[in-house]
């Protein structure tokens, strides 16, 4: 005899959310509270350094750039992935998703280029606090996109079966790797100036 799982695909009525975006905000919440004490550890060691060196100095500012455009263009096309499956329209779930998916992986052989430049010119975590910084986060944001990359290729995958089966939990879970998807551009949209512009 199995049980059945609750508000998989209805609002609890008292969080006002389903299961897994409860979920999806709460696994959020531990997130940013990683990422924030990786930011205020930089801004402990930026104000507490004369010397600090400026990311403008040390950057490649031009692909950062373009990396931001990218991660801002795949959010839009995860929001649309979601909308077509809203609409009914898999066919346009699926490009769209993959359309994600594909940004995803620009947005990391951008990042390869820029540290292989940093590689060239001997320049590793452990050179000075400001690479030390700079490799973390980066990195750490780097195994995000991957994470992204995953999941969202899972959802791709399975998307003929799963939504056919249950179109509302489907597009539940498609919903919450897409709040994911945002937290990790929002990430970027951060990084990119603390680290490149200041």
């Amino acid at each position: 005899m199995s049980a059945e799982i609750h508000y998989i695909d209805t609002p609890h009525p008292v969080t006002g959310v389903t299961n897994s975006k409860l979920a999806i905000w709460l696994f959020l919440a531990s997130e940013v509270m990683l990422f924030g004490g990786l930011f205020s550890a930089y801004i402990l060691l930026r104000v507490g350094s004369p010397s600090w060196p400026h990311g403008p100095e040390l950057l490649n500012i031009p692909l950062a750039t373009v990396n931001t455009m990218v991660l801002i263009t795949s959010s839009v096309t995860m929001v649309m992935a979601w909308a077509s499956l809203m609409l009914n329209s898999l066919t346009k779930f699926r490009v769209y998703m993959s359309a994600t998916i594909l940004l995803s992986l620009v947005f990391l052989v951008i990042k390869y280029f820029e540290y292989a430049s940093k590689f060239a010119h001997h320049h590793y975590p452990s050179t000075d606090n400001f690479y030390g910084i700079y490799f973390t986060l980066t990195g750490l944001h780097g195994l995000h996109i991957v994470g992204g990359i995953l999941v969202n290729a899972y959802l791709l995958l399975v998307a003929g079966s799963a939504f056919k089966k249950a179109p509302k939990m489907f597009t539940g879970r498609v919903e919450a790797a897409g709040l994911y998807w945002h937290f990790v551009d929002l990430v970027w949209i951060f990084l990119f100036p603390a680290l490149y512009l200041l």
